[in-house]
């Protein structure tokens, strides 16, 4: 979890600098393995009522800023 916790607050001070593979391990340690995994997404399933899931995707091996935030909300 300590690894997590680095990648979380590096999304907080560059959002626009994130693997796509860190950012799958965050989601992975606090929602689970992924739902669905394709070629360039993963969706991840949440425990809250308003969006159940968390849709990342893969852009060139860097995660897209708006998901970033998206994760670094929920």
């Amino acid at each position: 979890m300590t690894a997590s916790r680095e990648i979380l607050d590096q999304m907080r001070r560059e959002p626009a600098n994130i693997r796509f593979n860190d950012l799958k391990k965050v989601c992975e340690d606090y929602s689970g393995k992924p739902r669905q995994m394709g070629s360039s997404h993963a969706i991840f399933k949440t425990p809250w009522a308003s969006d159940p899931r968390i849709n990342i995707q893969d852009s060139k091996g860097k995660a897209k800023v708006y998901q970033v935030r998206q994760v670094l909300l929920d």
